[in-house]
């Protein structure tokens, strides 16, 4: 114990230098680990935002979540489950089966939906809903008919109001104001009964306990009345679907106010374990090279301690203790500043609006402790990646330790095994789907990479063969001396190239994949968007009014097109999966002269409730065709079985189902009708003129900018999803990029008694500048063209099934991960020699 600990001791004082690269890798490995690990337990302690229903003590409302429940090969049932993003209703007799229950004091159904006021949108509530949250009256007193309502902002007790509810315009006295979110209106029960439609249902329902009463106690009541009295959420028809009502309390309260929260903390929570499995391979790949490279550069050394008598044990502990004590601080170092990359992360995420209204992600003071576990897990890379390290030279008798040590035929085998299995693995991602797909092709990618830092050696040799000629022509003097030393050196140049193939190849397929992909969708979209103006109006459109826009003089065509999801249920490799997709509703008459989404089979005409328009690639997934049937389950769970009478082509510009408007709607929450949009094609510059004739107080927007975001369909968190992959990529870019800085550097101090013995026996400074520089530009140009074609191969197999295209990257992005490898090659070599082309000699 004492000779490890005080080689240990030595050797971390005298190799400071050398640590010193390993440290920073080491600090930035802990720092992303943290802010990774403090991302992911914040969006586990993640739920809505109570607002409205602050002071009820429980709500009842329907399970936004819907399940399929399959077997995989060989094992036990296993059941998938995703949000629903439309609302799930609440049958209306549930009010009256809580309201009898003992303990519950009031029980107050909730409607919510949207209405017109002065040309914006507003949501509209029964009163009695208003003490849900609750919400007093500042001024005037409660609406007691139905031509009555109170406001919480932007008119006076006694005003005349004309709000659009439902399809049609009424005036309604304001008799009170309120305190609450302004743009809300609240009606009379009866009246609000009538405007929010769905006879029957209600949104949810709010319930306040007796005084003297546990709120656990009321709930378990509520949850056996319910239970008995047999009440479903209503329209629940999915099979092997068992889910009904849900009772909240706490914070789950929030649920059944944002319904996009919950499927936003599950796709982030999706999105987070997508990318884990890539940041810890990065991150142990990256550790490990940085610390064998720092050993050795210690080999000699190492090997002579084992030839004068030290023992593989003193060895193994030396080392362990040695890079322990490094690892140690930097990791810590490492945990202190994940909390304000954390901070960091999530001020872009809300600048960039990237989390739904209501989504709360906590961060309590406990939760900055999660760094200091992976700072643990750091450390036990750095160790695990140093016995790794010293193994060969711990176990090698002492008569042989000082020799250099030679890359065995297991290392080969188990490099082209890797290889094989990353090829292989990147057929996967032309099975899977989304974000799925894209995770797969860059395992597929990381898989290659580690196969490739395996056979470093082997691809140095192989490119040095190929580059030593023009080195040898092109350099003079300096050009035979890098030649010379990149052939002598394979095992140094090889883990030099191997964090350049790593930032190459993980940055581009992550860049490339998305630019892809995005690029495809616009081209179809723009194909796609025939119609030049988008009719909008708060509150919903008017009775007739598309009618009436299609008999407009200078208006060719006029297809009302509303936003919703659906969900699919699939099996992958065996195991249930949902995917939540964005869908289009569209009314068929006159569509393909405003939305034309390239028919290759079928007609849209025919285009109803009951049918459905499926793109080319979803109906090959599926294995459907015109005239089969799919099954989809709608924004609100309920399952329905469609035919296909249509397959096209354009599934990236305009999704990969194309439902009938008035089918979607009615599945759809109370917001339904204000996220309604009317694309028009028109034939002269007097259009816009008669459709405001037609449909009063309509907000147009002209062009086709204007119609394609009207038309264009992304998932909900498609903007958290932009953030979080942008954010992982830079911040593992930069980190690889640190670690080329890193490796080198090491690889740098390393040579300095090299290189001032070259200046002893008489070469030049130009003579080794040129030299350095020749080696940093094979090492670039090696790894650069490794990278890129370890990237190639997963990539291919991912968009040509995805797009039908080969991959494609922004000159911009291809500028600049070129230069990123270049700069920090060439500084990474050049920079560590400095002072042994100065003349100043090391006298170790």
């Amino acid at each position: 114990m004492k000779v490890t600990s005080l080689l240990a001791a030595r050797a971390a004082r005298t190799h400071r230098k050398a640590w010193a690269a390993a440290f920073a890798a080491l600090v930035l490995t802990s720092a992303l680990l943290g802010t990774f690990a403090i991302a992911v337990a914040s969006a586990g302690l993640g739920h809505a935002r109570v607002e409205r229903y602050a002071a009820a003590d429980l709500v009842v409302a329907g399970d936004q979540h819907t399940r399929y429940t399959t077997k995989p090969w060989g094992s036990k049932p296993e059941t998938a489950t995703t949000g629903l993003t439309e609302r799930v209703r609440v049958p209306e007799r549930a009010v009256d089966v809580v309201r009898a229950v003992p303990g519950v004091r009031r029980a107050v159904a909730d409607r919510v939906f949207p209405v017109g006021d002065a040309g914006r949108a507003a949501t509209g509530r029964p009163w009695e809903a208003a003490r849900l949250a609750p919400y007093a009256l500042r001024d005037g007193r409660a609406p007691r008919h139905d031509r009555e309502v109170v406001v919480s902002g932007g008119h006076t007790t006694g005003a005349r109001v004309t709000l659009r509810g439902g399809d049609a315009d009424t005036t309604y006295r304001v008799v009170g104001t309120a305190h609450g979110p302004r743009a809300a209106v609240y009606f009379t029960a009866a009246e609000a009964r009538r405007l929010a439609g769905r006879a029957g249902t209600v949104d949810a329902v709010g319930v306040e306990t007796a005084p003297g009463t546990r709120t656990g106690d009321v709930y378990d009541r509520v949850r056996a009345a319910l239970d008995e009295a047999g009440l479903r959420g209503a329209d629940r028809r999915a099979a092997g679907d068992a889910a009904g009502l849900r009772v909240l309390t706490g914070n789950g309260r929030g649920a059944a106010e944002h319904l996009a929260a919950a499927p936003a903390r599950a796709g982030l929570l999706e999105l987070l374990g997508a990318v884990a499995g890539s940041v810890v391979l990065v991150a142990a790949l990256v550790v490990s090279s940085t610390v064998a490279q720092a050993l050795r550069q210690r080999a000699h050394e190492l090997g002579l301690l084992r030839a004068v008598g030290a023992t593989p044990r003193q060895l193994r502990g030396a080392v362990g203790r040695e890079v322990g004590r490094v690892a140690t601080a930097a990791a810590l170092l490492g945990a202190v500043l994940a909390v304000p990359a954390h901070a960091g992360l999530r001020a872009l995420l809300d600048a960039r609006d990237a989390l739904p209204a209501g989504l709360e992600l906590p961060s309590p003071a406990w939760l900055l402790a999660a760094p200091l576990g992976t700072a643990g897990v750091t450390v036990l890379i750095a160790r695990a990646a140093a016995l790794f390290g010293c193994a060969r030279t711990a176990k090698a008798r002492p008569a042989e330790a000082l020799r250099e040590p030679e890359p065995g035929t297991a290392r080969r085998v188990t490099g082209l095994v890797l290889l094989g299995v990353g090829v292989t693995s990147a057929g996967t991602a032309a099975l899977q789907h989304g974000r799925t797909a894209a995770a797969a092709a860059s395992a597929a990618a990381l898989t290659m990479v580690i196969g490739c830092a395996l056979l470093g050696p082997w691809i140095a040799r192989g490119a040095l063969r190929v580059l030593g000629g023009p080195m040898r022509r092109a350099g003079g003097t300096g050009g035979h001396l890098a030649a010379a030393n990149c052939a002598a050196t394979a095992g140094r140049l090889g883990a030099a190239v191997t964090p350049v193939v790593l930032v190459t190849a993980f940055m581009g397929v992550q860049l490339s994949a998305g630019a892809t992909t995005a690029h495809e969708g616009r081209e179809q979209l723009r194909d796609a968007a025939r119609a030049d103006l988008v009719v909008h109006v708060d509150g919903g459109l008017p009775a007739g009014a598309v009618e009436r826009l299609r008999a407009a003089p200078g208006v060719r065509a006029a297809v009302e097109v509303v936003h919703s999801t659906v969900v699919v249920a699939r099996r992958e490799a065996g195991s249930p999966r949902l995917d939540r997709l964005p869908v289009l509703g569209v009314t068929a008459p006159g569509l393909r002269r405003a939305l034309d989404p390239g028919v290759t089979d079928g007609t849209l005409a025919r285009l109803r409730p009951g049918a459905v328009a499926v793109s080319r690639e979803r109906a090959r997934d599926l294995g459907a065709g015109v005239g089969s049937a799919v099954s989809l389950r709608l924004g609100d769970g309920t399952a329905a079985r469609l035919r296909v009478v249509a397959v096209y082509e354009r599934g990236l510009g305009v999704g990969d189902f194309l439902l009938s408007r008035d089918q979607l709607v009615r599945h759809m929450s109370g917001g339904g009708p204000a996220r309604r949009r009317v694309l028009a094609a028109t034939e002269r510059p007097g259009a816009p003129a008669a459709v405001r004739a037609v449909v009063p107080g309509a907000r147009l927007s002209r062009g086709a900018a204007a119609v394609r975001d009207a038309v264009r369909v992304a998932p909900a968190d498609q903007a958290l999803a932009d953030v979080v992959t942008g954010a992982v990529v830079a911040a593992i870019g930069g980190f690889t990029a640190i670690a080329v800085l890193s490796t080198l550097a090491l690889i740098g101090v390393g040579r300095r008694p090299e290189l001032a013995l070259l200046r002893r026996v008489g070469a030049g400074r130009a003579q080794l500048r040129r030299m350095l520089r020749l080696e940093a530009g094979a090492v670039a140009l090696t790894g650069l063209t490794v990278g890129t074609a370890v990237a190639l191969i997963p990539l291919t197999a991912f968009t040509l099934t995805a797009t039908g295209a080969l991959p494609r990257l922004p000159l911009p992005l291809a500028a600049l991960i070129v230069t990123l490898t270049v700069t920090t090659t060439y500084a990474g070599t050049l920079l560590p020699t400095r002072a042994a082309l100065r003349g100043r000699y090391p006298t170790r």
